[in-house]
């Protein structure tokens, strides 16, 4: 499997990707929060690239902020929806996909 960090999101009311889902990565480094990169889904509600690449991944605690409220166009219940996770081995390959609609949202360490 090669390194990488990836995403993508899926509109569960819909039953469709998600295009133009805005997606910020956040690594914490010595305590602190820093912005990676800021990124728009595609038509297929992926990333144009990884959001990490072999060359860039690290070993570390990093979190996904999702904005489905822009999204969805309300913000009534679900607005953004952050994703916290680590990264243990930076030779392998994390998938982390967002289902979700404005009222709900799940996650899971794909392939």
């Amino acid at each position: 499997m090669n390194a990488k960090l990836s995403t993508h999101v899926l509109d569960t009311v819909r039953g469709n990707p998600a295009a133009g889902v805005k997606i910020e990565l956040w690594s914490r480094e010595n305590g602190e929060r820093v912005l990676l990169k800021s990124v728009v889904t595609n038509s297929d509600g992926r990333t144009d690239t990884p959001l990490l690449n072999a060359d860039e991944i690290k070993v570390g605690e990093y979190e996904l902020m999702f904005f489905i409220g822009d999204y969805f166009g309300e913000k009534t219940f679900l607005d953004r929806v952050p994703v916290h996770f680590s990264i243990h081995d930076a030779t392998a390959g994390y998938h982390v996909p967002l289902l979700c609609s404005p009222w709900a949202y799940s996650t899971y360490r794909g392939s």
